[in-house]
């Protein structure tokens, strides 16, 4: 008996005093968190043009302007937990080359010590901005890459000098007015087609017209959130705000930051931030949106909207969802990348031969055509690499969670991450270090269609889009797992 009270008491006074060192240790750590501070700085660099004509992105075909209807930048934010710095950078570009976003960063992390792997670069899509990366007939600007690439550095390192004290917080909204799958499962036989697309019988057609009497439903679902990352001085005053919607571009007059730069001006009126200093920095960012636009194809008419109409639809779903934000005074910033390597669906002798017959009688070797164009990309394809090496990252901010993807993923892509992520909530930059095409799911190569068809646009094995989604999960997996201050911790032990 006396035996038995005794271990009963020494299991009492264990027990105990393990209770003891988990709420030391539990104030310790809230303590802890309570004595970072975390820092932040944003800055917006002007990388319009200085010379022109330049080259446009965003079509078959080529064509030149020497207009600038509005400025292009690049909206940086620098992020500090106390422990490491943290950078996004969303630039008013169509897309961004995997080598121009590394030697940005390289240029970056000379400047402000910054690891390259904890920078995440990404472009808007507008396709009012000068060409920077070949695609279909439109070669590049290499002189206004060049700067390009210098400005975005210069604008990186403008933030991080400007970091002070900040709180931060976040929300979703929602706007499902200017967001709608544009592909359609046609009926058999109607779909769009051209010979070098690398598919047969297709059934999929992207626009097919808002009275088309073959097409028969939407091939997915749209992404309709808009998130709202908000940074503010720790008395309230705004620094910068990062968004993020699903909707392919708006459509501008070159030069242009199209919608997206509205946006950030009309946001910053919303939260009244017009005239703070350091300027304020507003940010959005692009989602899943390979195969959504702003066209409702199920009403019988066009709808009527304009970059500047739409801005303000998604900037006043972002100012809702703004007014709900919980502000935290430090949050730990992780972030994790991996490189992954995918297959080309190569094309085979006979297309290649059957292309360069068509390429040979093509005046200056330049298409007129989407035919040409594709036979002209089928040959060029063919003299590439049978494989790419991609980054994809995860960036975890207190319990939310970002994943950046150098393709333009669909809408049912970005919503299977969000869903399965255990970071909530969740949001997908598309078109980030990097640009590697279309990301179809494997069912909607099935289906064949533009976003399908292939090209140095849309050229990743048929199964690309799960290896994706599931390195992606696990990113978020590790940035969900990890805290900020393990290092610390690990050097007490």
């Amino acid at each position: 008996m006396y035996t038995q009270r005794r271990l009963v008491s020494a299991y009492s006074a264990f027990t105990l005093a393990l209770a003891c060192a988990v709420a030391a240790s539990i104030l310790a750590g809230k303590t802890f968190a309570a004595e970072k501070t975390l820092r932040a700085g944003a800055f917006a660099i002007d990388i319009t043009p200085t010379k022109l004509p330049v080259p446009i992105s965003g079509g078959i075909l080529p064509r030149f302007t020497s207009n600038v209807n509005d400025p292009l930048h690049a909206r940086c934010l620098v992020l500090d937990d106390g422990q490491a710095q943290i950078v996004i950078a969303i630039v008013d570009s169509l897309i961004v080359s995997r080598q121009q976003a590394d030697k940005t960063k390289e240029l970056a992390s000379q400047a402000t010590g910054i690891p390259t792997n904890r920078m995440l670069i990404a472009a808007t899509h507008t396709h009012s901005a000068p060409a920077v990366m070949a695609a279909h007939a439109t070669d590049p600007d290499e002189e206004y890459a060049e700067y390009m690439v210098a400005q975005i550095a210069k604008g990186i390192a403008h933030a991080q000098k400007n970091l002070r004290p900040a709180r931060i917080g976040w929300a979703m909204g929602k706007d499902d007015k200017n967001v709608f799958c544009r592909r359609y499962l046609m009926k058999p036989g109607t779909a769009a087609t051209n010979p070098f697309s690398g598919t047969v019988n297709d059934r999929a057609q992207m626009n097919p017209g808002h009275n088309n009497p073959n097409k028969i439903k939407r091939t997915g679902p749209a992404d309709t959130d808009v998130a709202v990352l908000s940074v503010q001085a720790l008395d309230g005053k705004p620094i910068a705000l990062l968004s993020n919607y699903s909707t392919h571009y708006v459509g501008a007059p070159p030069i242009s930051a199209d919608y997206f730069a509205v946006f950030c001006e009309k946001i910053a009126e919303k939260i009244g931030a017009k005239n703070v200093s350091p300027a304020f920095v507003g940010m959005l960012s692009n989602g899943t949106s390979g195969d959504a636009n702003c066209l409702d194809f199920d009403s019988p008419e066009r709808r009527k909207f304009d970059r500047f109409s739409v801005a303000e639809d998604v900037a006043s779903a972002a100012f809702e969802a703004y007014q709900t934000i919980e502000y935290y005074d430090w949050v730990p910033l992780v972030m994790d990348e991996r490189v992954l390597t995918l297959g080309v669906r190569m094309p085979s002798e006979e297309e290649v031969a059957k292309a360069k017959a068509v390429v040979a009688e093509l005046p200056d070797g330049l298409p007129r055509n989407t035919t040409e164009s594709y036979a002209r990309e089928t040959v060029l394809l063919s003299q590439m690499p049978p494989t790419r090496e991609m980054k994809l990252q995860a960036v975890r901010i207190g319990e939310l969670g970002i994943t950046a993807l150098p393709y333009e993923a669909f809408g049912s892509t970005g919503l299977e991450i969000k869903k399965r992520s255990q970071l909530k909530p969740a949001f997908n930059i598309d078109l980030a270090n990097g640009y590697f095409g279309y990301l179809p799911p494997p069912d909607q190569h099935k289906l064949g269609g533009y976003t399908t068809w292939r090209a140095r646009t849309s050229m990743l094995e048929v199964e690309a889009e799960p290896k994706v989604v599931n390195t992606l999960l696990e990113l978020l997996e590790n940035v969900a797992n990890q805290r900020a201050d393990e290092k610390l911790r690990a050097s007490m032990d």
